[in-house]
């Protein structure tokens, strides 16, 4: 049985379990509704999008999936993923489309968005993190502001918003689906829960794995990237404890904690707790 924080999904059977908390479609369905609602297409085409997303490693390998064989499962003009940062900070974001679409005016326009995103993912977050359809078209509740005029204008009104979130309930990332028409539904609900998370770490491999720096050096990595004080205050963080209950097990100040933690993330080239250890995981520095 294949688990994460979201999702369960039994690879003996082909049956999707859903989420342990909150309560996902495939859970509210049961597991006999929810393999149900899968054809033997579904689940091959579920199957082989797991196993390509493990191959994925750079942006280009990356594209070509979602670009590729992820549209038999979830079809999309234009794929955004965004890592949730501070509120005061802007999302880091890129963006996929095909051919006939110019990501880069629409990935300025994500950025700085005020209406359809704030909005949307308001009401993900209070449907209890459940795949929301965001419909841009004209009159429709998300059509205002220059981001939904965009996607108008690119033939991909109808967004579908899904994303991971951390063990306090708040938002990591988020994958907005953008498309010509949308096609809301328990089926493609359950897909696209059951996909998301191997997108996340799809993305996350890619961002790691990004070319040298400009200087032509190449970035330090694995776990001699930080100092074992470090990796050990990283391994509390992992399991969700705070400043100071980091600090009376470690016996040193939470100011000092904090001032590791701020060094982490600076090593780590990450904004915030979620995304170092996300990043650790992904370097290795961190095992599961």
């Amino acid at each position: 049985m294949l688990q994460t924080g979201e999702f369960s999904f039994d690879a003996r059977t082909g049956t999707a379990l859903g989420r342990r908390a909150p309560m996902s479609a495939a859970h509210e369905l049961g597991q006999a509704g929810a393999a149900a609602l899968l054809e033997p297409l579904d689940l091959e085409a579920l199957l082989l999008n797991f196993d390509a997303s493990l191959r994925v490693h750079s942006r280009p390998q990356l594209f070509g999936w979602t670009q590729g064989l992820l549209q038999s499962l979830v079809p999309h003009e234009l794929l955004v993923c965004a890592l949730c940062a501070d509120p005061s900070s802007s999302f880091q974001a890129d963006c996929f489309a095909g051919a006939r679409i110019e990501p880069a005016p629409l990935l300025e326009l994500f950025r700085r968005d005020t209406s359809l995103v704030p909005q949307a993912v308001k009401n993900w977050e209070r449907g209890h993190f459940r795949p929301l359809l965001c419909d841009a078209a004209p009159g429709a509740a998300y059509a205002g502001g220059e981001l939904a005029g965009e996607l108008r204008r690119a033939g991909a009104p109808s967004v579908l918003l899904h994303g991971t979130y951390d063990a306090f309930g708040k938002p990591a990332s988020l994958f907005f689906f953008a498309a010509d028409r949308g096609d809301a539904g328990a089926r493609r609900e359950l897909l696209v829960e059951l996909i998301v998370p191997f997108v996340h770490l799809a993305w996350m491999r890619s961002q790691v794995d990004r070319p040298a720096e400009e200087n032509g050096a190449a970035a330090p990595r694995g776990p001699g990237l930080l100092t074992e004080r470090e990796r050990e205050i990283l391994r509390w963080i992992h399991v969700g404890k705070s400043n100071i209950e980091i600090g009376t097990i470690l016996t040193i100040s939470p100011l000092t904690v904090k001032n590791h933690v701020q060094k982490i993330l600076r090593k780590l080239n990450v904004q915030n707790r979620t995304q170092a250890v996300g990043k650790a995981l992904a370097l290795r520095i961190l095992n599961l």
